[in-house]
């Protein structure tokens, strides 16, 4: 691992580098939001206003049925609960602080200079979470965390990392939201994920941003020996522009990946989700599925598969739907395969809601804004298996309130 020195030469640099998608943020716009908020020894005791936007992520303020809990709001973690033995929820900072062994993970799968996003909250010295679940431990209910923003034109610098040890396995569920007066703000997440061999990681999120809220996550994942990462993300709200491509690189053979999104794009939002796996390793196998609405905003979905090794099996699908003359959608899927005895296939569609369909199910007794809204759906969940009860509640709201019938 570089020295501090080196990898702040390196972040200074990549300063004036562009993200390579997406609208380009003038970092110098934006004040760093709040490192030293009051810490909250309950979410009982969070604020009423606050624990609504969490609830709206699907973070519980209570923790009941959660093994942990970690609320970071602006740039503080202003709590954080564990109550499992085998798992360790605390900040990114007292986490480098209490192990030395951490330098060999921190910018390793995600680089300060990949572009300005990652350089500034390498600069700011980004706090975050940090989540270990030690070796053997199967962790009975999810973690939950949510980045919250509270300050208008301000900027959230994040550094999280987790680390799945060999043989244990783990849910986390992770809100990121923007309070109501807080819109105009700029989001910096950097997440950094290591699952060893035989280790499970689930990771749900739900995000509702501010209608002019910018949002650049940068992830990566290194996935060991028969290790098995599943993603799922939704974005279901108006957004400003929110442009998200995490990299997950199956290194250990029989390591394993899927990737699933689930978006609506309003009108005003620039929604550019995608996702890339790389198979380094023998007998890996990912799988990118996305679903997305365009409501009037625009929606670009992209897929990338890696096959650097023998014997894989990879599949990618984009879905998209126009229900806007408005709106603009655009697909790219991408396969890459370095040997003959791959496995690799892809599916690229966008259209509308056929007519025969809605009048199919009116003719057996739902009214025209029902029928829709049951297609829209079948449509978001359908391929996407196994998703978690909070991410079907948050599609069913969010059905709901587009009123998607007109």
């Amino acid at each position: 691992m570089p020295d501090g020195q080196v990898l702040r030469k390196r972040a200074e640099e990549a300063l004036k580098v562009r993200g390579a998608y997406g609208k380009d943020y003038e970092l110098d716009s934006y004040e760093a939001a709040s490192s030293d908020r009051d810490r909250v020894e309950s979410l009982e005791d969070i604020a009423a206003d606050q624990r609504k936007t969490m609830t709206d992520v699907g973070v519980i303020p209570d923790s009941v049925g959660r093994s942990g809990s970690l609320i970071y709001v602006d740039n503080t973690v202003v709590h954080n609960t564990t109550a499992d033995q085998g798992l360790e929820l605390i900040p990114t900072h007292e986490a480098m602080e209490k192990y030395d062994w951490l330098e060999d993970y921190a910018w390793r799968a995600v680089q300060v200079d990949k572009d300005k996003y990652t350089a500034r909250a390498y600069l700011e010295n980004a706090n975050g979470y940090f989540i270990r679940v030690k070796a053997g431990k199967k962790v009975e209910f999810p973690v939950q965390t949510c980045m919250m923003i509270d300050s208008n034109k301000r900027t959230q610098h994040t550094h999280n990392i987790i680390i799945v040890e060999e043989g244990a396995s783990l849910d986390i569920i992770t809100g990121c939201a923007t309070s109501g007066h807080a819109s105009e703000s700029l989001h910096l997440g950097m997440s950094e994920i290591y699952v060893h061999e035989n280790g499970s990681l689930n990771f749900s999120m739900i995000h509702n941003w501010g209608k002019e809220t910018g949002v650049r996550p940068r992830t990566g994942v290194e996935l060991g020996k028969n290790a098995k990462f599943v993603n799922n993300y939704v974005i279901m709200k108006p957004a400003g522009s929110v442009q998200s491509y995490p990299t997950c690189y199956l290194n250990g053979e029989g390591a394993s990946a899927k990737f699933n999104s689930i978006a609506l794009s309003h009108p005003g939002s620039e929604i550019d989700l995608g996702s890339q796996v790389v198979m380094n390793a023998p007998k890996t196998a990912s799988e990118i599925l996305s679903r997305s609405i365009t409501l009037g905003g625009e929606m670009i979905a992209r897929g990338r598969l890696v096959g650097n090794a023998q014997n894989i099996r990879a599949h990618l699908e984009c879905r998209s739907l126009i229900m806007s003359e408005t709106g603009r959608t655009l697909a790219i899927p991408e396969l890459e395969a370095m040997y003959p005895d791959v496995e690799m296939t892809h599916e690229a569609a966008v259209g509308k809601i056929a007519r025969e369909q809605v009048e199919y199910l009116m003719a057996r007794g739902l009214d025209e804004d029902a029928a829709v809204g049951m297609i829209v759906r079948g449509f978001l969940e359908g391929s996407i298996r196994g998703l978690p009860e909070s991410l079907r509640e948050e599609i069913d709201e969010a059905v709901n309130m587009a009123n998607l019938g007109n």
